[in-house]
This record gives structure tokens, sequence and C-alpha cells, in this order.
């Protein structure tokens, strides 16, 4: 495995993160609607809400992810999942070629 394979798996994995992200918050039940009932996004608003008190704090993972959700995922975070993805790909790639 040379250092071609592991641009295109960190490009390749850098551009799935991308467009996966949205999809993902959707199925984990962060959607435009709101939080989806009985989903895990639900179980985390559960938990945040019982930790502080019975209410969801600003700023905090529920609030972010469901931010994101209904309103779409900013560019600068959409960079750094790609950035992350990219990482992500490049790093097993490299693993892989020290491996086989």
């Amino acid at each position: 495995m040379g250092l071609l394979t592991v641009g295109i798996a960190a490009v390749a994995t850098g551009t799935v993160s991308v467009a996966l992200a949205p999809v993902v918050l959707g199925v984990a039940g962060f959607t435009a609607a709101g939080i989806t009932a009985g989903s895990y996004a639900a179980g985390m608003m559960s938990t945040a809400a019982v930790a502080n008190g019975g209410a969801v704090a600003a700023g905090g993972s529920v609030a972010v992810l469901q931010a994101a959700g209904a309103a779409g995922i900013a560019s600068s975070a959409m960079a750094a999942i790609g950035a992350g993805g990219a990482a992500a790909g490049a790093g097993a790639a490299g693993l892989a070629a020290v491996l086989i």
C-alpha cells in the first residue's frame, strides 16, 4: 500500500463523512421537527435534563446536535467533519499497510 492509496482512502472517508453526517443526525433522532420520541436523541435529552435539574443546557451536546439537525450543519463544522473523516481514513489505510 503506497502513499497514493492512503491519500485515496483519506479523500474517500472525508467525503463519506460529510455526506453521511446529516443522515446520521436524522437517524439518531435530531430532526427539523424536533427530537424524535423514543430515539437515541430522546435518551440523550432525558439524561441531560436529569443531570441539569430538569433543563437541557444551552450550548451542551444535545442542544448543539438538535440545532444542527433542525437548521443543518454549518460549513465550518462540515469542514471539521471532513477533516476528521479524512484523518481516520488515512490512519486506517496506514495501519493496514503496516499490518498487511
